[in-house]
């Protein structure tokens, strides 16, 4: 990696981890530019302003997260064909992950911009929105996979249920760092594989306590 390209990433892991401990508003670049050790005519070469950091800093967590989906999915997928076991053990897979980190999530950069969207530009609002849409399709593909095979229990609409998914994601997120409970956020993915069980899968087929 050359010395500018270095320069630009460590802007962005210091400005990140700033933003989801303070939020945008909170977070100033005369903190990030002593943070990072650089002048200011240094950082203004990297982004021309706050917004243009905001939009390098959503599109590397999108993905980033794009990237973690395909490999934890795609795995699941070569390990079993059938599209409700590959899914349950995505969702155990994405909780491991999850479990691993040592002081849990981070945080959620899409929730941030959300929270503080009169701050940003049309284009960061914008691309904000699909990446949420994004993530509808990605589950909604699965889950339609699933639903051709095994009937739910009980009728749903397949977006809603794949944005439940996401809802769980980012709930979970919230009460880990509200509850100061690192785990949490695994358990709710845990927990939302024991619902999607539930839904799916034939009464014979359920595991007896």
């Amino acid at each position: 990696m050359r010395k500018g390209e270095e320069t630009r990433t460590r802007i962005l892991d210091v400005a990140e981890a700033a933003v989801l401990q303070k939020g945008f508003g909170g977070t100033s670049i005369e903190e990030l530019i002593a943070e990072t050790g650089i002048t200011k005519s240094g950082f203004f070469y990297h982004f021309r302003d706050k917004n243009e950091l905001a939009k390098a800093l959503l599109n590397r967590y999108i993905e980033n997260d794009e990237r973690i989906y395909d490999e934890i999915f795609s795995r699941a997928r070569e390990l079993t064909g059938d599209p409700l076991q590959s899914f349950l053990l995505g969702l155990k897979l994405l909780s491991e992950l999850l479990s691993d980190l040592p002081n849990g999530h981070p945080g959620c950069l899409v929730a941030t911009v959300c929270y503080y969207e009169r701050l940003f530009d049309r284009e960061i609002q914008e691309t904000n929105r699909n990446a949420v849409l994004a993530w509808r399709r990605r589950f909604g593909r699965m889950l339609r996979e699933i639903v051709e095979i095994y009937p739910p229990r009980e009728p749903v609409d397949v977006d809603q249920l794949a944005d439940m998914v996401s809802s769980v994601l980012e709930g979970g997120i919230v009460l880990s760092k509200t509850l100061k409970e690192p785990n949490t956020l695994a358990e709710q993915v845990l927990m939302l594989r024991t619902f999607v069980k539930m839904l799916f899968l034939p009464v014979a087929e359920m595991p007896r306590a």
